[in-house]
């Protein structure tokens, strides 16, 4: 007889770990099952270099939400969080932007490119912060389903209503600009330093086939400006160990509950019966029965290639197959025998210092710089001169690589996942090169200090890691594709059209980064449909 569980989670990623731990913590018997030789998803580390630890795909922390490291205390599991201090944006004209979490000194920095600039700096983050408030709390909420009447739905609609009349109006105008602007179109409006609006616009692109004046954007942005770390608004961080530690910290929380965890286990498909589903078949044949199937992949993985098309209703499907993923990043690991040297570095006492390599470093000089490189990418090419956002943590971390050695990751748009001219395949060096020439510009002892590399494309994110067309968010965070319409209006509550399936991953709300919040609200759903919450 095949082995029965309470819950079967498909996929070892954060969010997965993070629904076994919940749901063995409620007393379920819960069985993950990870592809993978390594837990983690896109969240690992892995030693591609001899004495080099990577954080392959994900690379910083900040979205990690506090009431799962509560609940699954995960600093007693090995979790510690370093900080990272700051961003540098070189400029071609060597000159440079060095913001730092010293508010003291940003201010003085940005005073020498512009005083309006400074003036206005602590004003914008002051609303930022009031525009997280206001969104924070829809990262702990089920979404409610506009089309019904169900009066838990009404009430939480009616709670956004409250919280959205309270505001100022001024606020209340902020939240529709930023629900409906381009990044750029944004910050032209509170900054006119080129190179400020450029790399804080960047964030409003991060894992979406946008530019920076793309309508939409906008609202990328003030997702990546919901991090929080210890109650701290906008407080980045690398995790000891790689962001692997973040996996490996939540699986350990999980095993300690009482969950079972299997690596190199590849699910085939998922076993239904009278619109159930009731366990899951390997790869290697082998069936495994249980109550609950909570499926971590996305929706392509979960619904069109571990399912019969014939279980799902036709119009549901066809929603799932317009999901949009659009890959549209690549990343680039380097492990350095010494630390790069930009032309542009601020000094200090007279010398050089590496604190401006401590933090963020963002190859971002302009706004038509950041467009330019989206303009190549939306005909079918990567970018030649594209956006890099890159940290160097062994400078915090010095467990990922020998003495005296550094690792540098570098992540990159864009990098379409189709080509229009060649395959991924025959131009993956060609596009390493293009993102060593580009920092090179600005650091040019670089090439003569690379001891080894990787080169990660869109395709391979996605034959590697297991997301669809690279897609790091598991599906782009356009507006059309958030809260009560992610993956699928109508489906945004975890549940499927199948019963007794479920979904947990970044493709539902409130989506991608290395956030929990999908893994932890879907095992909340389960509980309360298992009667057990």
């Amino acid at each position: 007889m095949p082995k029965s569980y309470d819950a079967i989670i498909i996929g070892g990623g954060h969010n997965g770990l993070t629904n076994a731990a919940y749901l063995a913590r409620a007393g379920k018997k819960v069985l993950v099952l990870e592809r993978r030789y390594v837990l983690g998803g896109a969240a690992v580390t892995e030693e591609i270099i001899p004495g080099f630890k990577f954080s392959v795909c994900s690379y910083v922390v900040s979205l990690l939400r506090p009431e799962i490291i509560r609940d699954l205390d995960l600093p007693r599991h090995g979790l510690e969080i370093l900080p990272l201090d700051g961003t540098f944006t070189p400029m071609p004209n060597g000159d440079h932007l060095w913001r730092v979490n010293d508010h003291a000194k940003t201010r003085r920095e940005l005073v020498r490119h512009s005083r309006v600039d400074a003036e206005a700096y602590d004003e914008f983050g002051k609303e930022m912060v009031q525009m997280c408030r206001f969104v924070k709390p829809l990262l702990a909420m089920t979404p409610p389903d506009p089309t019904s009447l169900h009066p838990s739905g009404l009430r939480k609609f009616a709670f956004l209503a409250r919280r959205f009349q309270s505001l100022p109006a001024e606020e209340k105008y902020n939240l529709v600009q930023l629900m409906t602007m381009s990044a750029a179109d944004f910050l032209d409006q509170w900054f006119e330093t080129d190179v400020l609006k450029a790399t804080m616009s960047a964030s409003g692109i991060i894992g979406t086939f946008l530019g920076v004046r793309s309508p939409g954007t906008a609202y990328v942005l003030l997702h990546h400006y919901m991090g929080e770390i210890d109650g701290a608004f906008r407080a980045w961080g690398f995790s000891r160990g790689g962001t692997g530690a973040i996996s490996n910290a939540i699986g350990d929380a999980a095993r300690e509950a009482g969950a079972e965890i299997r690596m190199e286990a590849p699910v085939a498909k998922i076993l239904t019966r009278n619109g159930r589903a009731t366990g899951v078949v390997l790869d290697s044949g082998e069936e495994i029965r249980a109550k609950i199937v909570s499926s971590s992949v996305d929706p392509n993985l979960t619904f069109l290639k571990m399912l019969d098309a014939r279980d799902l209703p036709a119009e549901f499907l066809e929603e799932v197959r317009r999901y949009k993923y659009r890959g549209s990043s690549g990343k680039v690991n380097l492990a350095l025998d010494a630390l790069p040297e930009f032309t542009s570095a601020p000094k200090h006492n007279g010398s050089n210092s590496n604190h401006h390599l401590r933090g963020a470093i963002s190859i971002s000089p302009s706004v038509d710089y950041m467009e330019r490189a989206y303009d190549q990418a939306k005909y079918g090419e990567f970018s030649h001169r594209p956006y890099i956002d890159m940290v160097i943590p062994s400078l915090t971390d010095t467990s990922l690589a020998p003495p005296g050695k550094h690792v540098l990751s570098c992540f990159v748009q864009y990098a379409p996942y189709k080509l229009k001219n060649g395959s991924w395949e025959n131009r993956r060096d060609e596009f390493g090169n293009a993102v060593i020439d580009t920092i090179s510009e600005y650091a040019p002892n670089l090439k003569n200090i690379i001891i080894g590399k990787q080169v990660l494309t869109p395709l391979d994110i996605e034959e590697q890691i297991g997301l669809t067309e690279g897609n790091i968010f598991q599906g782009e965070l356009s507006l059309e594709q958030l809260f009560f319409l992610r993956p699928v209006a109508g489906w945004a509550r975890y549940r499927t059209p199948i019963k007794n399936l479920y979904m947990c991953g970044s493709a539902t709300h409130p989506g991608g980064g290395i956030m929990g919040a999908p893994g932890r609200l879907a095992a909340l759903e389960i509980l309360r449909d298992l009667g057990a919450h």
